[in-house]
């Protein structure tokens, strides 16, 4: 049986992820990003919760764990820096696997963004949970990691199948868009670019995307065909991304 996925706003702009295994009826949150609104979304849903799956220790992301497990009783996974604010139960890190119920999550490093940062891949329902590594259009800043280990763990995520659905952790996609088209002026992004502007101007979320329209489309990802001069992929990476660092658009 499908893992179901219920995606929802919450803070400024981070989504929040309720998944539940059909199967067993087992719920897990993908982070904590508000603590009130997902028990909010719980409760509208009839849902218990099982499982938190943290992707790493920022307050967007892991805020919410203790209040979470002191209201339901779920058990926390995630990377070890999550230890920097709050309790883990379980520390995971690339090539582990947890289950929920019968669902069954790859864990894989990606990283960059913050150097434990992880990323949770479903490979029978075709969903990867990836935080704030691999946006739509987009790519986390690197607060902690090196261009090198960001582009590593970009190419292992988007290694998944073109139709791995991609649930990313903000709204970021207009802002993104408008820098891509500062950088490449690919018909398929100006198109895709073109469809983000008007879904958000109709107030419609732009997550999930998949990782086919990412490698289409993301200058992050296209970096090595916009950048041929760099000497690596990683360094058209890195000029890509110090671009969009100081981008004012």
């Amino acid at each position: 049986m499908p893992l179901t996925v219920h995606q929802f706003p919450c803070l400024s702009d981070n989504y929040g992820f309720l998944v539940r295994d059909e199967a067993s009826g087992k719920v897990a949150t993908i982070d904590t990003p508000d603590a009130e609104a997902i028990l909010a979304e719980l409760d509208k849903l009839g849902w218990g919760l099982d499982l938190i799956l943290n992707t790493h220790w920022h307050p967007d992301h892991a805020g919410g764990n203790e209040a979470l497990k002191k209201a339901t009783g779920a058990s926390i996974t995630g990377p070890a820096e999550v230890t920097r604010i709050a309790p883990l139960d379980r520390v995971v890190r690339g090539g582990d696997v947890v289950l929920l119920g019968e669902t069954r999550f790859s864990v894989i490093d990606a990283g960059g963004h913050t150097l434990g940062h992880i990323a949770y891949h479903d490979a029978a329902d075709g969903v990867a949970f990836v935080g704030d590594t691999l946006f739509a259009l987009g790519c986390g800043r690197l607060f902690e990691g090196t261009a090198e280990q960001m582009w590593e763990s970009l190419s292992r995520v988007t290694a998944l199948p073109d139709d791995t659905v991609v649930y990313c952790a903000h709204e970021y996609t207009a802002s993104n868009a408008r820098f891509a088209l500062s950088v490449d002026e690919d018909p398929a992004l100006k198109a895709r670019a073109k469809a983000v502007f008007a879904a958000r101007e109709r107030g419609e979320a732009t997550v999930p995307t998949t990782i086919g329209a990412e490698k289409a489309t993301n200058p992050f990802l296209r970096a090595p065909l916009l950048r041929p001069d760099a000497p690596t992929p990683a360094q058209a990476f890195a000029e890509i991304r110090a671009a969009k660092d100081s981008f004012k658009g």
